[in-house]
């Protein structure tokens, strides 16, 4: 028998994410911030949840670091590690979601499938893809955590740009050059592009 079969999801039954997003006079959207390592996404993820909460939105905050270190500690960086840990933040960004908050997601999701996946799971009309693009040679002498460095000795496996592969996004619903914009402008383009995403109408 099947373990699915003694599943039976009462979600019909909670409360629904219009009641939350009412509560909380916002538009739920999961904002996904993809790019190389070193390319600014963390940076720009944290100054637009403080300019979100400045606005009086509602945020949360997933970043590919801290989630590494906790629900996904026990997943590598192989091709199919690397879909699971894009599976399960996805899942959980979904459940923000359905909580009426505006996701911000900052992960590097290096292919075009994994992205496909997490939009397949959050929702095509939620899911708001940014790309952070910033030339490797930019990011490689950025390398603040010192880990290009390390790719390059071959210290590290699988490490995207060097010896795993980074597809940039087709057609993302933004683009911000992080080696052209200062963060403040970063912001401003995001906040402007999102905002009436966001608005509560």
């Amino acid at each position: 028998m099947s373990l699915t079969t003694n599943i039976h999801p009462i979600f019909h039954r909670l409360l629904q994410r219009t009641d939350k997003e009412y509560l909380l006079k916002q538009t739920a959207r999961v904002l996904w911030l993809t790019g190389l390592s070193g390319s600014g996404k963390s940076t720009i993820a944290e100054a637009l949840e403080k300019k979100l909460h400045e606005q009086n939105f509602f945020t949360t905050l997933l970043d590919g670091d801290n989630i590494r270190s906790g629900i996904n500690n026990n997943l590598g960086f192989s091709e199919v590690d690397r879909l699971e840990n894009i599976r399960r933040i996805a899942e959980v960004s979904k459940l923000f979601l359905n909580c009426g908050v505006i996701t911000i997601n900052s992960f590097v999701s290096p292919t075009n499938d994994v992205r496909k996946l997490a939009k397949e799971i959050i929702g095509e009309n939620d899911f708001l893809e940014i790309y952070v693009n910033c030339p490797l040679e930019i990011c490689e002498q950025r390398d603040v955590k010192g880990l290009y460095a390390k790719a390059r000795r071959g210290e590290i496996k699988d490490f995207t740009g060097i010896t795993a592969p980074f597809e940039a996004p087709v057609a993302p619903s933004l683009e911000i050059k992080s080696n052209e914009l200062t963060i403040e402008e970063s912001i401003e383009k995001i906040f402007s592009f999102i905002l009436p995403f966001i608005t509560k109408k």
